[in-house]
């Protein structure tokens, strides 16, 4: 499973509404330990410049970049299959990081764990195209 980069800004100590891997170490995701995660290298550039805007101390994103790398498969954006992924979905996603994203959900078929509403907007057409699901925290976290 594909994870955005929203669900690695915890790791840097940024807030977000559904903390996903806090769920997962807690136990309310069936199925699905946090081993099971991938994510795409360029969500760590993501994260940096998020982290960047909302002036999180440098130490924190270091130090979240290096579980990251530790923890979780990171696979390269730049892998041929990923690009001419990518460059297809241009009608249907707008931001590249966005897209660089899904598309690495497609080359690998892996599902992706999302809260981006474009990308969350053309998950049935992607589901028809690919063999790829497009899910949220609320479809696999329990309160």
């Amino acid at each position: 499973m594909i994870l955005d980069t929203t669900y690695l800004l915890p790791l840097a100590r940024m807030k977000v509404k559904a903390d996903l891997l806090k769920a997962v170490a807690e136990g309310r995701v069936e199925g699905v330990d946090l081993s099971s995660f991938k994510v795409s290298l360029i969500s760590l550039f993501e994260l940096q410049a998020k982290a960047s805007r909302k002036h999180i101390p440098a130490e924190y994103v270091a130090e979240a970049v290096e579980t990251i790398l530790e923890f979780f498969e990171a696979i390269p954006f730049y892998w041929r299959e990923i690009i001419v992924e990518e460059r297809k979905l241009t009608k249907l996603v707008e931001d590249l990081i966005d897209r660089l994203i899904l598309a690495t959900a497609i080359a690998l078929k892996e599902d992706l764990v999302t809260k981006d509403r474009e990308i969350r907007s053309v998950k049935t057409e992607i589901g028809r195209m690919h063999e790829v699901k497009i899910l949220s925290y609320a479809d696999l976290a329990r309160e």
